[in-house]
């Protein structure tokens, strides 16, 4: 009995460390404020001036990871930080495909 709890426990802790795979249509609809700016071709921000990264096509494990260190303090920007720090796992994965599927463009 304590091998198959034991069992259990380590298929639990397993599991926990997976990700669950972005939806890119939900992603869609969660990307309205990112469009504003990485959906715009040579897009240069005038204060802070800096240039604004295109995210089409760019792979979904990338952005999530940005996007994680933003929230979680390890990557500084103004408008980013909270924008991340309003986002949760699933919508990260969901933002992320989406932005993925569309293809370099």
């Amino acid at each position: 009995m304590m091998r198959r709890l034991a069992g259990i426990a380590c298929l639990l802790l397993m599991a926990s460390g997976v990700s669950a795979a972005g939806d890119p249509k939900a992603g869609r609809a969660k990307s309205e404020s990112c469009l504003g700016c990485h959906g715009i071709p040579d897009y240069n921000n005038v204060y802070p001036t800096y240039h604004v990264p295109r995210l089409a096509g760019q792979h979904a494990d990338y952005i999530v990871a940005a996007l994680k260190e933003y929230r979680n303090g390890n990557r500084h920007h103004p408008t980013m930080t909270p924008q991340a720090q309003s986002l949760s796992d699933q919508d990260m994965a969901d933002i992320a495909a989406f932005w993925e599927s569309l293809g370099k463009q």
